[in-house]
Protein backbone atom coordinates (compact mmCIF):
# COMPACT_ATOMS: atom_id res chain seq x y z
CA UNK A 1 0.00 0.00 0.00
CA UNK A 2 1.22 3.50 -0.90
CA UNK A 3 -0.24 6.57 0.79
CA UNK A 4 0.07 9.92 -1.00
CA UNK A 5 -0.89 12.54 1.59
CA UNK A 6 -1.26 15.49 -0.76
CA UNK A 7 -4.99 16.04 -1.11
CA UNK A 8 -8.10 17.54 0.42
CA UNK A 9 -10.82 16.79 2.96
CA UNK A 10 -14.53 17.46 2.57
CA UNK A 11 -14.43 20.10 5.32
CA UNK A 12 -12.62 20.72 8.60
CA UNK A 13 -14.83 18.17 10.38
CA UNK A 14 -15.21 15.48 7.68
CA UNK A 15 -12.36 13.35 6.33
CA UNK A 16 -12.12 12.36 2.71
CA UNK A 17 -10.39 9.77 0.60
CA UNK A 18 -9.60 11.09 -2.86
CA UNK A 19 -10.72 8.54 -5.44
CA UNK A 20 -10.26 10.61 -8.61
CA UNK A 21 -7.79 13.21 -9.83
CA UNK A 22 -7.73 15.09 -13.10
CA UNK A 23 -4.64 15.00 -15.27
CA UNK A 24 -2.86 18.11 -16.47
CA UNK A 25 -1.43 19.62 -19.62
CA UNK A 26 0.57 22.84 -19.53
CA UNK A 27 2.30 24.65 -22.38
CA UNK A 28 3.83 27.97 -23.28
CA UNK A 29 2.15 29.60 -26.27
CA UNK A 30 3.86 32.41 -28.17
CA UNK A 31 1.98 34.56 -30.68
CA UNK A 32 3.84 36.76 -33.19
CA UNK A 33 2.41 39.17 -35.72
CA UNK A 34 5.15 41.77 -36.31
CA UNK A 35 8.89 41.84 -36.81
CA UNK A 36 9.15 44.83 -34.46
CA UNK A 37 6.93 47.19 -32.49
CA UNK A 38 5.19 49.89 -34.50
CA UNK A 39 3.30 53.06 -33.62
CA UNK A 40 -0.31 52.16 -32.77
CA UNK A 41 -1.60 55.37 -34.32
CA UNK A 42 0.32 54.98 -37.56
CA UNK A 43 -0.71 51.36 -38.24
CA UNK A 44 -3.50 50.52 -35.79
CA UNK A 45 -6.66 49.46 -37.55
CA UNK A 46 -4.79 47.88 -40.44
CA UNK A 47 -2.13 45.75 -38.73
CA UNK A 48 -2.97 43.11 -36.08
CA UNK A 49 -0.81 43.31 -32.99
CA UNK A 50 0.17 40.22 -31.03
CA UNK A 51 -1.96 41.15 -28.02
CA UNK A 52 -5.09 41.38 -30.14
CA UNK A 53 -4.31 38.08 -31.84
CA UNK A 54 -3.59 36.41 -28.49
CA UNK A 55 -6.85 37.60 -26.95
CA UNK A 56 -8.84 36.35 -29.94
CA UNK A 57 -6.99 33.04 -29.97
CA UNK A 58 -7.48 32.41 -26.26
CA UNK A 59 -11.19 33.27 -26.50
CA UNK A 60 -11.71 30.25 -28.77
CA UNK A 61 -10.79 27.87 -25.93
CA UNK A 62 -14.14 28.31 -24.16
CA UNK A 63 -17.81 28.18 -25.03
CA UNK A 64 -20.10 31.04 -24.06
CA UNK A 65 -20.83 29.38 -20.69
CA UNK A 66 -17.13 28.98 -19.91
CA UNK A 67 -16.95 25.25 -20.60
CA UNK A 68 -14.02 23.96 -22.65
CA UNK A 69 -14.54 24.24 -26.42
CA UNK A 70 -11.52 22.19 -27.52
CA UNK A 71 -12.53 19.26 -29.70
CA UNK A 72 -10.97 16.04 -28.46
CA UNK A 73 -10.81 16.96 -24.76
CA UNK A 74 -13.29 14.57 -23.20
CA UNK A 75 -15.38 14.49 -20.01
CA UNK A 76 -16.07 11.71 -17.54
CA UNK A 77 -19.42 11.22 -15.84
CA UNK A 78 -20.31 10.01 -12.37
CA UNK A 79 -22.46 10.47 -9.29
CA UNK A 80 -21.65 13.30 -6.93
CA UNK A 81 -22.46 14.33 -3.35
CA UNK A 82 -24.73 17.30 -2.82
CA UNK A 83 -22.81 20.52 -3.37
CA UNK A 84 -24.94 23.66 -3.77
CA UNK A 85 -23.84 26.78 -5.58
CA UNK A 86 -23.78 28.62 -2.24
CA UNK A 87 -21.05 26.27 -1.03
CA UNK A 88 -19.06 26.80 -4.22
CA UNK A 89 -19.30 30.56 -3.75
CA UNK A 90 -18.14 30.41 -0.15
CA UNK A 91 -15.25 27.99 -0.69
CA UNK A 92 -13.95 29.64 -3.87
CA UNK A 93 -14.51 33.25 -2.72
CA UNK A 94 -16.61 33.93 -5.83
CA UNK A 95 -17.60 37.59 -5.75
CA UNK A 96 -21.21 38.73 -5.60
CA UNK A 97 -22.64 39.04 -9.08
CA UNK A 98 -20.03 36.79 -10.67
CA UNK A 99 -21.57 33.63 -12.08
CA UNK A 100 -20.07 30.12 -12.03
CA UNK A 101 -18.97 28.73 -15.39
CA UNK A 102 -19.61 25.44 -17.16
CA UNK A 103 -22.69 23.26 -17.17
CA UNK A 104 -24.06 20.23 -15.40
CA UNK A 105 -23.43 19.15 -11.83
CA UNK A 106 -21.02 21.54 -10.08
CA UNK A 107 -18.79 18.80 -8.71
CA UNK A 108 -18.85 17.14 -12.13
CA UNK A 109 -17.39 20.33 -13.60
CA UNK A 110 -14.57 20.27 -11.06
CA UNK A 111 -13.87 16.53 -10.80
CA UNK A 112 -14.83 15.02 -14.14
CA UNK A 113 -14.61 17.61 -16.91
CA UNK A 114 -11.68 19.42 -18.51
CA UNK A 115 -10.78 22.99 -17.59
CA UNK A 116 -8.41 25.51 -19.15
CA UNK A 117 -6.76 28.41 -17.34
CA UNK A 118 -4.29 31.04 -18.53
CA UNK A 119 -1.90 31.15 -15.58
CA UNK A 120 0.62 33.69 -16.81
CA UNK A 121 1.31 36.24 -19.54
CA UNK A 122 4.44 37.96 -20.78
CA UNK A 123 3.55 41.34 -22.30
CA UNK A 124 4.31 44.99 -21.57
CA UNK A 125 3.13 45.93 -18.09
CA UNK A 126 0.76 48.82 -17.55
CA UNK A 127 3.63 50.77 -16.00
CA UNK A 128 5.70 50.30 -19.16
CA UNK A 129 2.87 50.62 -21.67
CA UNK A 130 3.43 52.79 -24.72
CA UNK A 131 1.42 53.64 -27.81
CA UNK A 132 2.83 50.76 -29.82
CA UNK A 133 1.56 47.60 -31.44
CA UNK A 134 3.04 44.68 -29.50
CA UNK A 135 4.91 42.32 -31.83
CA UNK A 136 4.97 39.21 -29.62
CA UNK A 137 3.04 37.89 -26.58
CA UNK A 138 3.66 34.69 -24.61
CA UNK A 139 1.15 33.02 -22.32
CA UNK A 140 1.17 29.95 -20.10
CA UNK A 141 -1.87 27.76 -20.71
CA UNK A 142 -2.76 25.17 -18.07
CA UNK A 143 -5.41 22.55 -18.74
CA UNK A 144 -6.94 19.96 -16.43
CA UNK A 145 -7.77 16.68 -18.09
CA UNK A 146 -10.77 14.56 -17.16
CA UNK A 147 -9.94 11.26 -15.41
CA UNK A 148 -9.79 8.47 -17.93
CA UNK A 149 -8.30 10.52 -20.76
CA UNK A 150 -4.58 10.25 -21.43
CA UNK A 151 -2.76 13.54 -21.01
CA UNK A 152 -0.96 13.00 -24.31
CA UNK A 153 -4.31 12.79 -26.11
CA UNK A 154 -5.57 16.00 -24.48
CA UNK A 155 -2.25 17.70 -25.23
CA UNK A 156 -2.53 16.84 -28.91
CA UNK A 157 -6.12 18.14 -29.01
CA UNK A 158 -5.20 21.42 -27.30
CA UNK A 159 -2.15 22.01 -29.48
CA UNK A 160 -4.14 21.27 -32.64
CA UNK A 161 -6.81 23.74 -31.54
CA UNK A 162 -4.35 26.53 -30.80
CA UNK A 163 -2.45 26.11 -34.07
CA UNK A 164 -5.67 25.81 -36.05
CA UNK A 165 -7.39 28.91 -34.63
CA UNK A 166 -4.64 31.51 -35.05
CA UNK A 167 -6.38 34.73 -36.16
CA UNK A 168 -5.10 36.79 -39.10
CA UNK A 169 -2.48 34.14 -39.88
CA UNK A 170 -0.57 34.97 -36.69
CA UNK A 171 2.48 32.80 -36.06
CA UNK A 172 1.83 30.53 -33.09
CA UNK A 173 4.55 28.39 -31.49
CA UNK A 174 4.26 26.02 -28.54
CA UNK A 175 7.01 24.84 -26.21
CA UNK A 176 7.87 24.04 -22.58
CA UNK A 177 5.07 21.48 -22.43
CA UNK A 178 4.36 19.44 -19.32
CA UNK A 179 1.85 16.58 -19.17
CA UNK A 180 0.59 14.36 -16.38
CA UNK A 181 -2.08 11.66 -16.36
CA UNK A 182 -5.05 11.61 -14.02
CA UNK A 183 -5.87 8.83 -11.59
CA UNK A 184 -8.91 6.81 -10.56
CA UNK A 185 -8.76 4.69 -7.39
CA UNK A 186 -10.05 1.13 -7.36
CA UNK A 187 -12.23 1.39 -4.24
CA UNK A 188 -12.84 -2.36 -4.04
CA UNK A 189 -9.45 -3.14 -2.46
CA UNK A 190 -8.83 -3.90 1.21
CA UNK A 191 -6.66 -0.78 1.65
CA UNK A 192 -9.58 1.59 1.03
CA UNK A 193 -11.68 -0.15 3.68
CA UNK A 194 -8.85 -0.02 6.21
CA UNK A 195 -8.14 3.66 5.51
CA UNK A 196 -11.80 4.69 5.73
CA UNK A 197 -12.19 2.89 9.06
CA UNK A 198 -9.07 4.63 10.39
CA UNK A 199 -10.48 7.96 9.27
CA UNK A 200 -13.82 7.27 10.93
CA UNK A 201 -12.08 6.35 14.18
CA UNK A 202 -9.83 9.44 14.12
CA UNK A 203 -12.40 12.00 13.01
CA UNK A 204 -15.50 10.59 14.67
CA UNK A 205 -17.50 10.51 11.44
CA UNK A 206 -17.47 8.50 8.19
CA UNK A 207 -15.12 9.46 5.38
CA UNK A 208 -16.38 10.87 2.09
CA UNK A 209 -15.07 9.44 -1.17
CA UNK A 210 -14.46 12.44 -3.38
CA UNK A 211 -12.79 13.55 -6.55
CA UNK A 212 -10.40 16.47 -6.71
CA UNK A 213 -9.98 18.80 -9.64
CA UNK A 214 -6.25 19.09 -9.15
CA UNK A 215 -3.51 16.79 -10.39
CA UNK A 216 -0.76 14.67 -8.83
CA UNK A 217 0.90 13.33 -11.98
CA UNK A 218 3.52 11.16 -10.30
CA UNK A 219 0.77 8.86 -9.00
CA UNK A 220 0.39 7.52 -12.53
CA UNK A 221 4.13 6.77 -12.43
CA UNK A 222 3.68 4.89 -9.14
CA UNK A 223 0.96 2.78 -10.74
CA UNK A 224 3.30 1.90 -13.59
CA UNK A 225 6.30 1.08 -11.37
CA UNK A 226 4.30 -0.69 -8.63
CA UNK A 227 1.31 -2.25 -10.43
CA UNK A 228 0.41 -4.51 -7.50
CA UNK A 229 0.30 -1.70 -4.94
CA UNK A 230 -2.93 -0.17 -3.68
CA UNK A 231 -2.58 3.60 -3.75
CA UNK A 232 -4.48 5.80 -1.31
CA UNK A 233 -4.71 9.56 -1.76
CA UNK A 234 -5.30 11.41 1.51
CA UNK A 235 -4.21 14.79 2.79
CA UNK A 236 -4.31 17.61 5.31
CA UNK A 237 -6.00 20.29 3.24
CA UNK A 238 -9.51 21.66 3.69
CA UNK A 239 -11.63 23.85 1.37
CA UNK A 240 -10.08 27.03 2.81
CA UNK A 241 -6.45 25.88 2.59
CA UNK A 242 -6.00 27.92 -0.62
CA UNK A 243 -3.38 25.56 -1.98
CA UNK A 244 -0.60 27.19 -4.04
CA UNK A 245 -1.85 30.67 -3.19
CA UNK A 246 0.20 33.31 -1.35
CA UNK A 247 -1.95 32.67 1.74
CA UNK A 248 -1.88 28.87 1.82
CA UNK A 249 -2.74 27.53 5.26
CA UNK A 250 -3.16 24.40 7.33
CA UNK A 251 -5.99 23.88 9.83
CA UNK A 252 -4.37 22.48 12.98
CA UNK A 253 -7.42 20.40 13.88
CA UNK A 254 -7.36 18.74 10.48
CA UNK A 255 -3.61 18.22 10.81
CA UNK A 256 -4.00 16.54 14.20
CA UNK A 257 -6.74 14.21 12.97
CA UNK A 258 -4.76 13.37 9.83
CA UNK A 259 -1.79 12.34 11.97
CA UNK A 260 -4.06 10.26 14.19
CA UNK A 261 -5.58 8.63 11.10
CA UNK A 262 -2.14 7.62 9.87
CA UNK A 263 -1.22 6.15 13.25
CA UNK A 264 -4.47 4.19 13.44
CA UNK A 265 -4.05 2.99 9.85
CA UNK A 266 -0.55 1.70 10.58
CA UNK A 267 -1.88 -0.06 13.67
CA UNK A 268 -4.67 -1.68 11.66
CA UNK A 269 -2.17 -2.85 9.05
CA UNK A 270 0.05 -4.27 11.75
CA UNK A 271 -2.93 -6.19 13.12
CA UNK A 272 -3.55 -7.68 9.68
CA UNK A 273 -0.23 -9.50 9.92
Amino acid sequence: MIVVADSDNWDIDTPALTVGLRGNVAMQVTVRTLGHASHSGMFGGAVPDAMMATILLLSTLWNADGSVAVEGMTADEGEYPEYPESQLREESALLDGVNPIGNGDILGRIWSKPAITVTGIDAPSTANASNTLTPVVTVRVSARVAPGQQASEAHAALEKHLLGHAPFGAQVSIDEADDGNGFLVDTSGWAVAEAEQAMADAWGRPAVEMGVGGSIPFIADLVEVFPEAQILVTGVEDPDSRAHSPNESLHLGVFRRAILTEALLLARLDARD
